[in-house]
């Protein structure tokens, strides 16, 4: 099912977006962004946002290492104290019911010292964002595979 083709589901996706529009905006760093949308949409099993954040992560220049390294951040070099937090707090908000309370004291100290309130703001609203869009994704069975990078805003509508 196609969530733009039905009036409804338009609208809703074109909200969706903007929140979207708004994040990518902030200070938030970009590389750090599609690392998170990333890791979220490999946890969630949405091909359909991975094939994107990958893909748009490369066309911004992010290195094949980085990105084929996401998954296994805690037994790779290639990521930032910063991101490690971000990753990090990426897993914890991601994997609420495998057991996780929540976000750990650790990380939450690690995020705060790593990003201030605006980063902050904007990095708990993106893992909250890409969670619903891979649900979305998923429930909708949207498939990985044809994205061309940068046209997320076409899919949009």
């Amino acid at each position: 099912m196609n969530l733009f083709a039905n009036e409804t589901g338009a609208k809703i996706g074109k909200r969706i977006f903007a929140v979207s529009q708004v994040i990518q905006e902030s200070p938030l760093p970009k590389p750090t962004q599609e690392l998170v949308q990333l890791r979220a949409s490999q946890i969630n099993g949405c091909g359909f946002c991975a094939d994107i954040h990958g893909k748009d992560a490369a066309a911004a220049g992010e290195t094949a290492a980085r990105l084929n390294l996401v998954a296994t951040w805690r037994h790779s070099t290639v990521f930032t104290e910063a991101e490690r937090a971000a990753l990090a707090l990426t897993e914890e908000g991601t994997r609420i019911i495998d057991g996780y309370e929540g976000v750990s004291d650790e990380t939450w100290a690690q995020v705060r010292k790593h990003y201030d309130d605006d980063e902050t703001i904007a990095l708990v609203s993106l893992i909250a964002m890409i969670n619903a869009t891979n649900r979305l994704g998923v429930i909708l069975n949207n498939q990985g595979g044809a994205y061309e990078p940068g046209n997320l805003a076409t899919i949009a509508g």
